[in-house]
């Protein structure tokens, strides 16, 4: 999957990667992303707290044996303010250490060295429990002159609403969750259609056409553009 799908609805979920090692941070900002994440990274625990306060991520990856502040501190440090969940990443086997991790308030702890496919899978099972507890990262995207909120299914266009199909309302949310990013036909059917969908790839350029009559000329910020011979993406200038 290219991103995160909580009870049939495509999340745009933000992740911290709290790690000394630039080669494991790297490897895992990889992995996360290809699978439709959004990821920052710090490599020490006072600018990780830093980036916490200001990225308001959804989930946190934090490696224990930091510089300056470890990652116990900063696990602490999280839970004074905040129920985000937090996955421990340490070299540390020891029942100890994941028992004291986990009562301090961690909701999982995977240990060095680990399969980067099995990360991701834990990953997707904290949030889906944190999720189940109501604490949704936001389903609602704004941009110039524009509102896709999915929890009410409605798309804002300069302050009014816009009648909208579920998936046309479906397949822009997917699209402008990852700014700037191509998707192939393919990869729009598989996600915002299902893998179980069989038909032509063409659907996606209808679905976007009746896009761009309800979004033309709206904003200079943002657009839907065609990619010749790839795909599709919701371009955001800066």
């Amino acid at each position: 999957m290219d991103r995160f799908r909580f009870g049939g609805v495509f999340l745009a979920v933000k992740i911290l990667i709290v790690e000394d090692d630039a080669n494991i941070a790297q490897l895992v900002r990889i992995y996360l992303e290809k699978d439709g994440f959004a990821v920052v990274t710090a490599d020490d625990g006072k600018a990780s707290l830093s980036l916490f306060t200001k990225e308001s991520p959804d989930l946190v990856l934090l490696d224990i044996m930091l510089p300056g502040m470890d990652g116990w501190q900063v696990c602490r440090a999280i839970r004074e303010v905040s129920k985000t969940p937090v996955i421990m990443l340490t070299a540390k086997a020891e029942s100890f250490d994941k028992i004291s991790g986990l009562e301090m308030g961690a909701d999982d702890y995977i240990t060095k060295p680990f399969d980067a496919k099995e990360l991701v899978a834990r990953v997707h099972a904290v949030l889906r429990r944190s999720l189940s507890g109501n604490d949704q990262p936001s389903r609602q995207l704004v941009f110039d002159k524009l509102t896709i909120n999915m929890d009410s299914y409605e798309l804002i266009v300069s302050g009014s609403v816009v009648d909208t199909p579920p998936k046309e309302l479906e397949l822009l949310f997917y699209l402008a969750s990852s700014p700037n990013r191509v998707f192939t036909r393919n990869n729009l059917l598989d996600e915002v259609w299902s893998f179980d969908y069989f038909g032509d790839s063409r659907t996606v350029d209808v679905h976007v056409k009746r896009l761009r009559e309800k979004l033309e000329g709206v904003s200079s910020q943002w657009t839907l553009k065609t990619v010749w011979g790839v795909g599709y993406k919701f371009e955001v200038r800066h």
